[in-house]
């Protein structure tokens, strides 16, 4: 069985910041792609960053420059800082891995339970 447990979100001012933490555990052979999805009330759930096994990342427009997400593959974890915070990033913050359990099992796709991020203005 794999888990990915988020932690980090929370209050904060327009213009903070915050950090969000996700670890997978359980019975792990490889990552692949970690990522952040966010969905606010009555939004589609979107895509806010990606960080594939090199090391190459991918963002949502609305986040460049705001936003940085890394991963550290010894601990299994992914993180999302995220600076100069607005009203609109304001959603629940859901992790996600492409995850193989064993040598020679197929990918697939995990996701934590979300994490609420709230700014206020």
């Amino acid at each position: 069985q794999v888990q990915l447990v988020e932690s980090g979100g929370g209050l904060v001012q327009a213009g903070g910041s915050l950090r969000l933490s996700c670890v997978a555990s359980g019975s792990i052979f490889s990552i692949n792609t970690m990522g952040w999805y966010r969905q606010a009330p009555g939004k589609q759930r979107e895509l806010v960053a990606a960080v594939f096994t090199g090391g190459r990342t991918n963002s949502a427009d609305s986040v460049k420059g705001r936003f940085t997400i890394t991963r550290d593959n010894t601990r299994d974890t992914v993180y999302l800082q995220m600076n100069s915070l607005k009203p609109e990033d304001t959603a629940i913050y859901y992790c996600n891995a492409d995850i193989v359990q064993w040598f020679g099992a197929r990918t697939r796709q995990y996701w934590g339970q979300g994490t609420q991020v709230t700014v206020s203005s």
